[in-house]
């Protein structure tokens, strides 16, 4: 998900110094809302490791 938010940073970067601005400016909220949604998946996945802990580990 990070990577497809990296992507359309660079192709709006692109974009913008070739003076699309009208795809610069969406490829820049699509990398913006990529961004987002990476950012909270990963707070979650967090949250959810601290709480759950390491387990018991493997049987013996």
């Amino acid at each position: 998900m990070l990577g497809w938010a990296l992507t359309f940073l660079v192709v709006a970067l692109i974009a913008g110094v070739l003076g699309f601005t009208t795809v610069a400016g969406a490829a820049i909220e699509i990398a913006k809302v990529l961004f987002v949604v990476f950012l909270v998946l990963f707070l979650v996945s967090l949250v959810l490791h601290l709480f759950r802990g390491r387990g018991a580990g493997p049987l013996p």
